[in-house]
């Protein structure tokens, strides 16, 4: 029989605000010794009050926009009740019945072809505590609890059962996050714990309307480590439904270093949380003025930007897509097509020329030296590759230089012309000079000589690379070329 892959995500997103959700404590606890930014409010202490932070309601109302949400006009928080060591309270104060956004969608695109994946709902919460687990064959077991991260405005972005398969999961995690970034709500860095994703995901039979137990995966802090748990899950689905044995609704987590998931609880429902309206705050009521003024901040987004450099700038939709799949990426295009358009650069070229650089080269070094865009910009901005460019289509330096000059400028932050006065690195286009090199080479190369003279082609290739090498890249390689040829006799 085959079966159908059913998957449906939740992700939680630390939103990027000061403060924490219901109280004053800095949100910002990534490098804080622990325990260190908490109150009273967050250690879940009889008699406190909560406060709501303004500044994460709007975040989350304006990701819930830019996912197409419905906005709720009356809303309210409410009280999560399970007991477990990282809650504080004993119950977590989110979103159930009335959330900020719902009935929203994202598109992916998927082996060339679009695809609609609804939102539920986009509701907003407090972060847990974390558990630090020590283990030691030696000594007896222990957990210890960091409060920093209690109360972190956290928002949750539920979404449809719509994809069908670990690769259609993984592109829309790419998405959101990108999309995230694009708002600037959220760092949404899966390795560091602001972006996390629990899967849901269950099999059905071919055709058939009737799911089979939903499995929810945890514990995936990556989008590899996505894309293999769910890979790992339906196989393991699909075999246990083909052998006989009975899939239960549970909890699984997925183990890294093992490549599999195990279980780890039954799998609660909604009823078994017990959720009422929380006491200790009103309900909220969103005026449309408000929600049009935020409306009003969104910027413009991947998807749209996307389409207007392939408009605007004449980009392939692969050149354009690699683009703006990073905002500071596609940031750094606009500002090079800007400082390149007051130049002798042709118009026509400017936009692709700087994709050329930034989808080459520039990521060359960015990946050599694990770093971003915005660390590659500090050191060569926009402006620093335009001279340089520019160096290169005036033929004052040639390509393979170009690129060294690039790598040199990433290196010490100085500009193309300067590195141009402090060493030899001008394009040779005298005949004179080349042509030392040349019968320097045709001296040392007696067999592939012989081999062009004969109609071998590729000698002509290899002469003309000993040529580069012999003048450090800084040759005219078309000169070269031709006068390997006279000097050769064949032209």
């Amino acid at each position: 029989m085959n079966y159908e892959t059913i998957i449906g995500l939740e992700v939680h997103v630390q939103l990027g605000t000061r403060s924490k959700m219901f109280c004053r404590c800095s949100a910002d606890y990534a490098d804080a010794p622990p325990n260190t930014h908490v109150c009273p409010v967050c250690l879940g202490m009889p008699g406190v009050l909560p406060v709501i932070n303004e500044k994460a309601v709007e975040y989350t109302i304006m990701t819930a926009l830019a996912l197409n949400c419905n906005i709720a006009g009356d809303t309210r928080f409410d009280r999560k009740n399970y007991p477990y060591p990282d809650l504080m309270k004993g119950y977590q104060i989110s979103q159930y019945n009335a959330p900020f956004g719902y009935g929203g969608w994202l598109i992916i695109e998927v082996n060339g072809e679009e695809k609609k994946i609804g939102i539920t709902r986009v509701h907003l919460e407090e972060d847990v505590a974390k558990l630090l687990h020590r283990a030691s064959p030696e000594e007896e077991s222990y957990s210890l609890v960091d409060v920093n991260r209690s109360g972190v405005p956290l928002m949750e972005i539920v979404g449809e059962p719509d994809l069908r398969s670990p690769e259609e999961a993984r592109e829309y995690l790419i998405r959101l996050r990108n999309l995230l970034r694009y708002l600037e709500v959220s760092t949404a860095n899966m390795e560091e714990g602001s972006f996390r994703c629990d899967a849901n995901i269950s099999i059905r039979p071919q055709d058939s309307s009737e799911l089979l137990a939903k499995v929810e995966v945890k514990n995936m802090n990556s989008f590899r480590s996505v894309y293999r748990a769910l890979e790992y899950e339906v196989k393991r689905q699909k075999k246990a439904a083909e052998t006989g044995k009975r899939l239960i609704q549970e909890t699984r987590g997925w183990v890294e270093d093992r490549g599999v998931t195990v279980s780890q609880r039954s799998k609660e429902y909604a009823h078994d949380y017990r959720y009422f309206p929380e006491p200790d705050l009103p309900p909220l009521t969103l005026s449309r003025d408000r929600v049009e003024e935020i409306r009003a901040k969104l910027p413009e987004l991947p998807e749209a930007r996307r389409h207007r450099f392939m408009e605007e700038y004449g980009l392939s939709a692969y050149d354009a897509d690699l683009l703006t799949g990073s905002k500071e990426m596609a940031d750094y295009e606009e500002e090079f097509v800007a400082e390149a358009r007051s130049t002798s650069l042709p118009e026509d070229e400017i936009a692709k020329l700087g994709s050329n650089w930034l989808l080459g080269e520039v990521s060359r070094i960015m990946n050599a030296s694990n770093i971003g865009i915005v660390d590659f910009k500090k050191k060569a901005g926009p402006g620093k590759l335009v001279r340089l460019v520019i160096l290169n289509s005036q033929g004052v330096v040639n390509t393979a230089t170009a690129k060294t000059m690039l790598e040199e400028m990433f290196n010490s932050g100085k500009d193309p012309d300067t590195l141009l006065k402090e060493g030899e690195l001008g394009q040779i286009s005298d005949t004179r000079e080349l042509e030392e090199a040349i019968v320097s080479v045709v001296n040392a190369n007696a067999k592939p000589v012989a081999d062009f003279k004969e109609g071998k082609e590729t000698a002509l290739k290899f002469l003309v690379g000993q040529v580069m090498r012999a003048t450090k890249g800084r040759a005219n390689p078309q000169l070269v070329n031709e006068l390997l040829k006279e000097k050769l006799g064949r032209k």
